[in-house]
Formats: structure tokens, sequence, C-alpha cells
């Protein structure tokens, strides 16, 4: 099966997702016991649930805080052209600048939504006129401030 099929998940399959979305560190034998299966066909269901797409990868999540990043902001990107060559073009660009932590096409007044995650708002500012609208055809942009980050990715 490649990665574009879907198969069926039974309720193992589901349960052990769900358990290494929550813990991506824990041990074979404590997942096998949670989810309710032997050790070996749990982690034969594993292996299959890596190999399908369904598991991507396993990383550490940073506190951003405790590094000093604690501004966040969302900027709405309007390209002049959304020709196919114009909206790769974008779509590289913006994967080079490390502060971007999010970017999304999006339908509606603007054609990206964009999370920018920097130290300060005089770092944004930076990142926004020397990176973010220098890219070829931005016509414009408009931020968004975070006040307070309620619920993150990989964070409660």
């Amino acid at each position: 099966m490649n990665n574009d099929q879907v198969r069926s998940l039974d309720r193992y399959d589901r349960k052990i997702l769900d358990i290494v979305a929550e813990d991506g560190r824990i041990t074979l034998t404590d997942l096998a016991e949670r989810v309710g299966l032997s050790k070996t066909p749990c982690q034969v269901r594993f292996r299959q649930l890596v190999l399908d797409g369904y598991i991507e990868g396993f990383r550490a999540i940073l506190n951003p805080a405790k590094l000093g990043f604690n501004h966040i902001a969302f900027v709405e990107v309007k390209l002049s052209s959304t020709n196919e060559q114009a909206l790769q073009r974008f779509n590289d660009e913006i994967k080079k600048i490390k502060e971007v932590e999010e970017c999304h096409m999006i339908a509606g007044r603007y054609d990206y939504l964009v999370k920018v995650r920097t130290t300060d708002i005089m770092s944004y500012r930076r990142i926004l006129g020397e990176y973010i609208s220098s890219i070829p055809n931005v016509a414009s942009t408009s931020t968004n401030v975070v006040m307070e980050p309620i619920k993150e990715v990989g964070r409660s």
C-alpha cells in the first residue's frame, strides 16, 4: 500500500495513534499494555502504521517561551499573481524562513496564512520586511499579533 492509499483503521490502530500522539516516547511494552494487546501484535501494528504513513515521525517539542520566542504573529499574505509559478515560488521561499512555523494556502481575501514566531516585535518587523514582503509577487500583508496562545499543536 502506498502512502496515498487509506486503509481501514480498527479500534486498536486508533488507540495506538491516540497514545503515541500524546506520548511519542512510550515504550512498546507500555503501549501494548495500554492498547490491550500483547507486545508482538502491537509492534506489528505500530510498524505498519509507520509504513502506511499514519505516523510521519518523532521529534522533540521545544518550549519556545523558555528559548525567548514569545512573539507570535499571523500574517495574511496576498499575491499579485496566483499562477502556478508564482505560487510555487512563494512556497519555496517561505519554507526557507526559519521563523515561519506554519504556512497555509487559504481561500478568502488573502492567499496565505503564515504563522511567524520571533523574540519580539522588532524581530518580527525585520522578518516581515526583509523576507516575507520581499518574496516575488507579494502584493500586501496584514499582521495579527497573538496576545496569548491558548492551544497549540504539541502543547496543552
